[in-house]
């Protein structure tokens, strides 16, 4: 009797987990949330936030799922980046793991969550080492976050209301880990048309102070043509 496909390959199991690469800004700093570890092996270095996929739920559910458990986190939009699948990454086990990724303003509220949860921000110029191969998952997310800032402005929910270019260009220094030429980054932002020019100046930044500016509201950017939204990078 031909055996069907499954019980071909009933003896080569392999374990799926999530990892979440969480990145916040604070302080004109980027940061990245790790955790140290509770099981071995490796228990009590630092670590993504990760864990199993059960067999009943979506890679995306799974992630949300341990992002909560392990920081009390909600609502967080998480992409996918990558799947890593190397047999040998995990000296634990074969085990495939699926990347998500978020950028989130650490505001009082995340960050007493995550006190409470025991995990802990790092900026990404001082990380600590980490276990297994998640140098190269930070690096990967680290990747796509710096591609989709080169064609989408980020900042909506990670700069106060009314700020400078300044402030914006001092985002994408740390996204990008550069310093970006001031003139021709103002040149190139407000050529996007996005942002709103106001009648009031941050005195802190010069004598003659700074104008503020403000985001657009969506509806009012989302025909923007694309070829105006060039790279930044």
């Amino acid at each position: 009797m031909e055996t069907s496909i499954y019980e071909q390959y009933q003896g080569n199991k392999r374990f799926v987990s999530v990892d979440c690469v969480i990145f916040g800004y604070e302080d004109e700093q980027l940061k990245l949330l790790l955790f140290q570890r509770a099981i071995e092996p490796s228990k009590g270095e630092w670590s993504l936030l990760g864990g199993w996929v059960n067999a009943n739920e979506t890679s995306e559910d799974a992630a949300r799922r341990v992002l909560n458990k392990l920081t009390g986190l909600e609502d967080v939009y998480l992409e996918q980046v990558h799947t890593f699948s190397n047999p040998n990454r995990d000296p634990g086990g074969s085990v495939i793991t699926v990347e998500y990724y978020a950028l989130i303003n650490i505001d009082e509220k995340a960050n007493n969550l995550i006190k409470d949860y025991g995990a802990r921000w790092f900026t990404i110029d001082a990380l600590p080492p980490l276990i297994f191969d998640h140098d190269v998952l930070v690096a990967k997310a680290l990747e796509k976050l710096r591609l989709r800032s080169s064609y989408e402005i980020i900042g909506r929910k990670l700069l106060p209301e009314k700020f400078t270019i300044t402030c914006l260009r001092n985002l994408y220094n740390q996204i990008f880990q550069r310093q970006f030429d001031p003139g021709n980054f103002r040149k190139k932002i407000l050529s996007l048309k996005i942002l709103e020019k106001l009648d009031e100046k941050d005195m802190s930044e010069s004598r003659k102070g700074a104008y503020l500016f403000k985001f657009k509201p969506k509806k009012q950017t989302e025909f923007i043509d694309p070829i105006v939204k060039r790279s930044l990078s």
